[in-house]
């Protein structure tokens, strides 16, 4: 669109987390390989001696591709690290899950994701009218009874202060000031700015603080200045660490190049409906799903600027800064 190749784009994305699918080890592709390879009875028969019962033992793809191949770690691991670092309590995981469950469960009842929200069919004729899998007695009492996933032994972040596996999508149209006048259209918003960042793989749970701490740079704005945040719910320790960052001066000075800290971000500002621990991280739906509800809740409340932003596994972070429209342009 910047280059004036498009007026008009449908953004966003569909993931079925549900439908991962179960794949054969490695030994199993290799065993598979060399039966295949194997033209006379007497070849199979040592093929097929050589097979190992073991060889069965299903791979899940789901955590395959949620593993870091760079440094080997699941993303849980990472935030698992970003938990030590800052040293975040599995207190504070679970006091912030429970909050995301209650902050869903109150927008449900306010109607606040009317807007947005399409019921769904299936084959049997089942409708599902909203996202279902925000629980009530997701309280930090019955959170702290969920033992670790990822680090058994010594770790805090379980299945309950993570965000769900689920299906989801989300889509936008994207479209130029000349598209906006030429077909009538009534913007929700104005896409101010953008930012990708890198950062160390086995952190990247901070790439909304490297991506987004450019955009207020650029832009002039303090962390308060801001009415509306998203920030993605990969991991309750995930998020608690960025807001730790932006308030640790050494963090700050030696990772951002900043004088010093950068601040507090207000939490009564900060994914004031829930997150994707509550409502689930459909990977390729997540970034245009918070763009899209960042911009109903400036709509709603009258705000006028919100800064979405998201963790990339490998490494990454991104950002976007966004103006609530006030008319037709």
């Amino acid at each position: 669109m910047r280059a004036g190749r498009s007026n008009l784009v449908l953004a966003g994305g569909v993931d079925a987390l549900s439908r991962a699918p179960l794949l054969f080890s490695d030994a199993m592709v290799t065993w598979l390989a060399n039966w295949y390879a194997a033209k006379t009875l007497g070849r199979r028969a040592a093929v097929l001696a050589q097979f190992k019962l073991r060889n069965l033992a299903p791979v899940i793809g789901l955590m395959k591709g949620l593993t870091d191949p760079n440094v080997g770690l699941l993303m849980g691991q990472t935030a698992e690290n970003l938990a030590f670092r800052f040293g975040i309590s599995r207190e504070a995981m679970d006091a912030f899950a429970a909050r995301s469950h209650q902050r869903l469960l109150a927008a449900q009842r306010d109607g606040r994701f009317a807007r947005e929200v399409v019921p769904l069919f299936d084959r049997a004729g089942n409708v599902y009218a909203a996202d279902d899998g925000v629980r009530e007695d997701s309280t930090p009492q019955n959170l702290a009874k969920l033992r670790p996933f990822f680090d058994r032994k010594y770790g805090n972040v379980t299945a309950g202060n993570s965000s769900q596996v689920t299906d989801g999508a989300a889509w936008l149209l994207l479209a130029t000031d000349d598209a906006v006048r030429r077909f009538g259209l009534t913007p929700m918003g104005r896409i101010v700015d953008t930012q990708w960042a890198a950062l160390d793989p086995a952190q990247m749970g901070l790439g909304p603080v490297y991506a987004a701490t450019p955009l207020l740079q650029r832009n002039s704005l303090a962390l308060a200045d801001v009415d509306a945040w998203e920030i993605n719910e990969a991991f309750a320790a995930q998020v608690l660490a960025c807001l730790r960052a932006w308030q640790d001066d050494a963090f700050c000075r030696e990772e951002l190049g900043l004088p010093g800290a950068l601040g507090a971000l207000d939490e009564d500002k900060l994914n004031v409906d829930g997150g994707a621990i509550a409502l689930g991280h459909p990977v390729g739906a997540s970034g245009a799903r918070i763009v899209l509800h960042l911009l109903n809740d400036l709509a709603r409340t009258g705000g006028r600027r919100g800064i979405a932003s998201i963790c990339i596994g490998g490494g990454q972070g991104g950002a976007m800064l966004v103006e609530r429209s006030t008319g037709v342009h």
